[in-house]
C-alpha cells in the first residue's frame, strides 16, 4: 500500500510538499514541492512515484493501493480516473485518526 499526503510550511510563503510512500518500509518513493494543493499535482506525484517504482512498465500481480486523506484534491474525479486508468484501487484514512496519515517526517533541507 502506498501512501499520499501533503505537508507544507511557511518560508516566505506557503511551500506545500506532495509525497507518495511506501506504507511497509516507510521509505519515500517520490516527492514534489508545490505552490497549490490541487488534485493535478496529486496525479503529478502519483505518476512520477509510478516512474520511480518502474510500477508503470513492469507485470505486476496488483497493483500498489493508495491510502489518502479526506482532503477534496484527494476526492477530487480526475485522481478517480487516474487511477482507474492505472488499474489502481484507493482507500480513505479514517478521520482523526493519527496513527495513519502523519508518517512522513523530514526538514525543509530534504528537499
Amino acid at each position: 500500500m502506498w501512501q499520499s499526503d501533503f505537508t507544507y510550511f511557511k518560508i516566505i510563503g506557503w511551500v506545500y510538499v506532495s509525497t507518495v510512500l511506501d506504507d511497509f518500509s516507510r521509505y519515500i518513493i517520490a516527492r514534489k514541492p508545490c505552490t497549490t494543493m490541487r488534485s493535478e499535482d496529486v496525479t503529478d506525484i502519483l505518476e512520477l512515484a509510478l516512474t520511480a517504482s518502474c510500477s508503470d512498465t513492469a507485470r505486476v500481480l496488483h497493483r500498489p493501493k493508495l491510502l489518502r486523506s479526506n482532503g477534496p484534491f484527494y476526492i477530487a474525479g480526475e485522481l478517480a480516473d487516474t487511477l482507474r486508468d492505472r488499474d489502481m484501487r484507493r482507500t480513505r484514512d479514517a478521520p482523526c485518526h493519527t496513527q495513519i496519515q502523519g508518517k512522513i517526517y523530514f526538514l525543509p533541507a530534504d528537499l
